[in-house]
């Protein structure tokens, strides 16, 4: 199947687009010692998730430079009813002052055993069922759809002249991958779209490409079959998908196996670091013009703090209390990661959580026999790793070579590349993968600008 081309009658078309708002009603709680435990290894807001939204909601009622608002699945935090309809009073609002909105749900949105912090420990709440999301969320994407598939809870949307979007979720008896039913509906809605001249993109909650290369080494990070699923959909002529799920910031491209391009636009989270409003102008000479903006400031308690900064500390607070607690409860931290029942791992952990813990940069790099720059030399180790792996998060990852921070990573993937080339890893596709090419380009972004860019589809 080759590209596809626009019809002569497709106008430009603007949207905003949020992912990832984990809405959750305050007073179900959220406070207490048992909530103090899971913030700290948390990314994400919760308590002001509630705060957050209404001020992104505020923020894109009044928002002039485009009348669509798409939002990429994780609309509550973790499946509460009552998040849930408050949520959706906020989307009536935005619906009320003249946007058109469409959402797509996702894994956190449906959850059996959804829960709050009341105070004490952790407190059962009320639940929705899955298919709860075609009803409540009727109004948001269903009602105006040319084709819906209600099993999977997609369906697709004619937006403006000559555009279509595909909304598509994928959590079907909690699967969380293209089934041989759905793929197929993906072909028909592809081929429809072709038949009728229209350009045809999708909104998917979990990234197809990996956000970053590290994370191609992680499966839980991105679209189970992704690899099938991004040949069939570049082929099919969708060429552009916009996904959230890992609160990072990047943009990918991806070329099929018979040379047609795909672009992942991942986008972060409104509820954490980075925050950001994405704003897209779709236009005929076959581009897709990304602009990134950030959330506004919310009302909160942010103790003398910016916003910004107070959602930068919250991250660096995640990384930084996983390395403290190397040195105490390893098993939690390696939980983190799915791995806690690897007892004979523990001894090793607490050692590397105490050299943490003391070394900087500068020791570290003499150890090793690396050079380092003396502008780093006293910096913390903790604090260099929370601030590299933020960095892979926040996108246009700034270790690169030239610098301080990133000449240092780089001499020490050098010295350390005798190891690294005995581990045999793959990425998405299957095939063997560099280790250390894989850790030097999510450390530093050497490609598309994960910010900023003008996608040239075709």
């Amino acid at each position: 199947m080759g590209a596809f081309c626009y019809g002569d009658d497709m106008k430009q078309l603007k949207f905003y687009l949020i992912t990832d708002t984990h809405y959750f009603k305050n007073s179900l709680g959220a406070y207490g010692k048992g909530y103090d435990e899971f913030m700290r290894f948390e990314q994400k807001c919760y308590a002001e998730t509630q705060a957050i939204n209404r001020s992104v909601i505020d923020w894109l009622k009044e928002a002039d430079e485009a009348d669509i608002v798409l939002i990429a699945g994780d609309l509550s935090f973790n499946g509460e009813k009552e998040s849930h309809l408050e949520f959706i009073e906020l989307l009536n609002e935005l619906k009320a002052s003249g946007k058109q909105v469409f959402v797509v749900s996702a894994d956190h949105d449906v959850n059996k055993e959804p829960f709050a912090y009341n105070g004490g420990e952790r407190i059962s709440v009320e639940p929705i069922d899955r298919m709860d999301i075609f009803d409540l969320y009727y109004d948001f994407g269903f009602s105006q759809a040319i084709a819906v598939d209600k099993k999977h809870l997609s369906y697709v949307v004619q937006l403006g002249d000559g555009v279509r979007l595909m909304a598509l979720n994928n959590d079907y008896e909690n699967q969380k991958f293209f089934d041989d039913e759905q793929l197929e509906w993906i072909r028909t809605q592809a081929k429809s779209a072709r038949d009728d001249n229209q350009l045809l993109f999708a909104m998917n909650h979990y990234p197809l490409l990996p956000g970053q290369p590290l994370f191609s080494l992680i499966s839980s990070t991105y679209q189970k079959n992704s690899y099938e699923v991004v040949n069939l959909m570049a082929d099919e002529g969708i060429h552009l998908v916009f996904t959230g799920h890992m609160h990072n910031q990047s943009i990918n491209e991806f070329i099929s196996t018979n040379g047609n391009k795909l672009y992942d636009v991942c986008t972060s989270s409104v509820i954490a670091h980075p925050a950001i409003i994405r704003h897209v102008t779709l236009s005929d000479d076959f581009t897709a013009q990304i602009k990134s903006i950030p959330c506004p400031d919310f009302e909160w308690d942010t103790n003398g703090k910016t916003c910004q900064q107070y959602l930068i500390d919250l991250f660096d607070s995640m990384i930084l209390n996983i390395l403290e607690d190397m040195k105490t409860d390893p098993a939690r931290v390696l939980g983190k990661f799915g791995i806690g029942d690897k007892k004979a791992l523990f001894p090793v952990v607490k050692i590397l959580g105490k050299l943490f813990d003391k070394l900087t940069v500068g020791t570290l790099s003499r150890l090793l026999f690396i050079k380092c720059d003396k502008s780093i030399r006293k910096e913390l180790l903790k604090n260099y790793i929370a601030r590299l792996v933020r960095g892979v998060f926040e996108g246009n990852q700034t270790f690169v070579e030239g610098t301080a921070h990133g000449d240092v990573f780089i001499n020490f993937l050098n010295r350390i590349n005798p190891v690294l080339k005995k581990i045999k890893v793959k990425g998405f596709d299957g095939k063997p993968a560099d280790l250390k090419e894989i850790l030097k380009h999510s450390a530093g972004n050497y490609g598309i600008d994960d910010y900023n860019t003008i996608l040239k589809l075709k």
